[in-house]
């Protein structure tokens, strides 16, 4: 089972996590998602538990709980959705008209 956890102290790391969730089973793997440019926690991260039931029981017990000065969320994560490439980002002359300069694309 994957699970999502939100709202996590900045000072948590990898091994961290892994001791919460290891009393509910063989964790096998913890991870804090850490900022590409900062190298800082973004304060969420995921356990995989390799036992369902156990997984729902950590769930249950540590939604709502405080850790490290702060009170985690503890969800079943959602699978990851694909991003397309045409998301409204970046996009090459999404406006029109960029030749010719202001208002080119006025007809007279």
């Amino acid at each position: 089972m994957n699970i999502y956890i939100s709202n996590l102290s900045y000072g948590v790391d990898d091994a961290d996590l892994n001791t919460l969730f290891a009393e509910y089973g063989e964790v096998t793997s913890a991870k804090v998602i850490m900022d590409r440019e900062t190298g800082r926690s973004r304060g969420f991260g995921f356990v995989e538990i390799a036992d369902e039931a156990m997984g729902q029981k950590a769930i249950d017990e540590l939604n709502g709980a405080e850790y490290d000065g702060k009170v985690i969320n503890v969800n079943v994560a959602k699978p990851r959705e694909e991003r397309s490439n045409g998301g409204g980002r970046g996009g090459y002359n999404r406006g029109g008209g960029s030749r010719g300069g202001y208002n080119s694309n006025r007809r007279y």
